[in-house]
């Protein structure tokens, strides 16, 4: 990870939430830079950290997903490899 990549995440979400509407969108619409990518960032982080440090962003987690499955639908599509385990690359934005 780089320095302040967990910051970067979560500014992500922060800006998403903000948005009206269900639509979730970020500020930039590449890969890399999706706020699917930025959840990514967040496991990464989570598997790393001390634990005090773990539990504290696993709250924050907690929050962002519950957000993030309330503003999208499940994918019916079909599972790619490169999604195992990432259950947040298997919703859909609504437009």
């Amino acid at each position: 990870m780089w320095p302040n990549a967990v910051a970067d995440a979560l500014s992500r979400f922060e800006w998403a939430f903000k948005q009206p509407g269900r639509y979730l969108t970020g500020p930039y619409e590449s890969p890399g830079i999706e706020i699917e990518d930025g959840r990514d960032d967040l496991e990464v982080a989570l598997q790393h950290l001390p634990r005090g440090a773990r539990a504290d962003l696993g709250r924050l987690v907690e929050r962002i997903d519950a957000e993030f499955e309330r503003r999208t639908l499940p994918d019916p599509g079909p599972m790619h490899n490169w999604t195992a385990g990432r259950w947040w690359w298997w919703r859909i934005r609504e437009r």
